[in-house]
Parts: C-alpha cells; sequence; structure tokens
C-alpha cells in the first residue's frame, strides 16, 4: 500500500530555514546534501509510515497520532492520516522540543 506524502506549510518553511541557515554557515553543497537525506527520508514514509516511532515529548501527554523519523539532529514530525502522510515539521532536535511540539502541533 503506497501513502501520499504532503509537507505542511510549517514543514516547507522548516526545510528552506534549514537550507539557507547551513548554506550561509557551512556550504551550499552540505545544505544540499542535507536536504536530499531529509527529502529521501520523507519520500520513504510512502512505503511505510508505521516505521517511525512516537515522538517521547508527546507520548508522556498521551497523544499517539504523531510519529517522528530521525535525521540526527533532525527529527521528521509527520500523521498517517487516511492514505496520506503529513509532515508537520523538520525540527532541530537540539531544541526544546518539548514546547516546540505543543506549540507547533497542539495550536
Amino acid at each position: 500500500m503506497t501513502f501520499e506524502v504532503l509537507l505542511s506549510s510549517d514543514a516547507e518553511r522548516d526545510i528552506e530555514d534549514l537550507y539557507r541557515f547551513i548554506a550561509l554557515n557551512d556550504s551550499p553543497d552540505k545544505a544540499e546534501h542535507l536536504l536530499s537525506a531529509i527529502e529521501k527520508a520523507c519520500l520513504g514514509l510512502a512505503e511505510m509510515p508505521e516505521r517511525g516511532n512516537f515522538p517521547k515529548e508527546l507520548e508522556r501527554l498521551g497523544i499517539m497520532e504523531f510519529r517522528e523519523l530521525h535525521h540526527k539532529p533532525y527529527r521528521v514530525i509527520y500523521r498517517i492520516r487516511g492514505r496520506q502522510v503529513v509532515v508537520y515539521g523538520v525540527l532541530d532536535g537540539r531544541r526544546d522540543m518539548q514546547t516546540l511540539l505543543q506549540q507547533r502541533l497542539l495550536r
């Protein structure tokens, strides 16, 4: 069974910001490489979206509808909705994830 993978506007903005930050502070080549790897991970969700684990910050709150993939230090946060996988964020796991996830997903 194949799922359709969609990016929310927040996830698109996260990816654009990440690319811009790495390209300016490291190199455009490294930014391209990282974004290609994240894109590949996101597209891989079309085949096996259940493989991601539940974000521990949300699991503590009893929220089990979101999942995540890791591309250290980044975390791809998504939810399976029928035959679609919606990516809600590509977030730096070194940040205060509890607050960030609550602000982003529970608004």
